[in-house]
C-alpha cells in the first residue's frame, strides 16, 4: 500500500522530504510532481529499484529511455562527456525548466547504463522534485507515469494517482495538480539541436 504525501511546494517540509529520502534509500519507488507531468522515480544507486521500474513500464533495463532528474548541472560530469561552451550556454539558459536534454553519456555511468551513448537529463523548475534530489545526494531516474504515446491522458489528480499506482510504489506525493503536456526533448549529442519531442517549454530560447 503506497502512502499519499502532502508536500507543499511553496515550502516543502524537511520531514516529509526525509521520509521520501528513506524510502528511496531503501529501494522504494516514489511519485512526484515535476514541472510538467507526474513522473516516477527512484535512486540512481540502486539497482533493485531501477529494475522495478523498467518492469513497471515493461522494458529493459538497458535499453530504457528513462531521464537523470538533477538539481542543477553541478554533477552533470559524473553522467556526460565533457560538453562545449554552445552546449553547456543552451542548458544554463534552459534549466531548471520543462526540458529533457539527450546529452553523450559518459563511461562513469551507473553500470546497468553503461553501454548508453546518450543520456537524457532533466532540472525540472519544481521545489519538491530538486528538494528531493538535493537532500538525496544524488540524481533519480525518472520516467513518467503514463507512456508517451498517451500524453494527453496523462493523470493529474494524486489521489487518483493513488488508485491506480497503489500497489506498486510506496509513496505518492501530492504536490497539488500536476500538469497534462510533457517535457519537451532536445538532442544535444550532435553538432546541431534537434528537437525530439516538442512539449511543455519556449523552443524559442534554442
Amino acid at each position: 500500500m503506497a502512502e499519499l504525501l502532502r508536500i507543499y511546494e511553496d515550502n516543502p517540509n524537511p520531514k516529509e522530504v526525509m521520509k521520501v529520502i528513506d524510502v528511496l534509500k531503501r529501494g522504494g519507488l516514489i511519485i512526484y510532481p515535476t514541472d510538467t507531468v507526474y513522473g516516477l522515480g527512484c535512486d540512481i544507486t540502486n539497482i533493485k529499484a531501477l529494475e522495478k521500474i523498467a518492469r513497471i513500464k515493461g522494458v529493459k533495463l538497458e535499453k530504457s529511455n528513462f531521464s537523470f532528474i538533477c538539481e542543477d548541472l553541478s554533477n552533470l560530469s559524473d553522467y556526460v562527456k565533457q560538453i562545449d561552451t554552445t552546449t553547456f550556454k543552451i542548458l544554463k539558459r534552459a534549466l531548471p525548466g520543462p526540458y529533457t536534454f539527450i546529452l553523450p553519456g559518459s563511461k562513469s555511468l551507473p553500470n546497468p547504463f553503461k553501454k548508453r551513448k546518450t543520456v537524457g537529463i532533466r532540472v525540472p523548475d519544481n521545489a519538491i522534485a530538486l528538494e528531493i534530489v538535493k537532500q538525496l545526494g544524488n540524481p533519480i531516474v525518472s520516467t513518467s507515469i503514463r507512456d508517451e504515446d498517451y500524453v494527453i491522458e496523462y493523470t493529474t489528480d494524486p489521489e487518483l494517482i493513488l488508485e491506480k499506482w497503489d500497489n506498486l510504489v510506496d509513496i505518492v506525493i501530492d504536490g497539488g495538480y500536476g500538469g497534462n503536456e510533457a517535457s519537451t526533448v532536445i538532442d544535444l549529442s550532435e553538432d546541431q539541436p534537434v528537437v525530439l519531442r516538442e512539449g511543455k517549454g519556449d523552443l524559442e530560447i534554442f
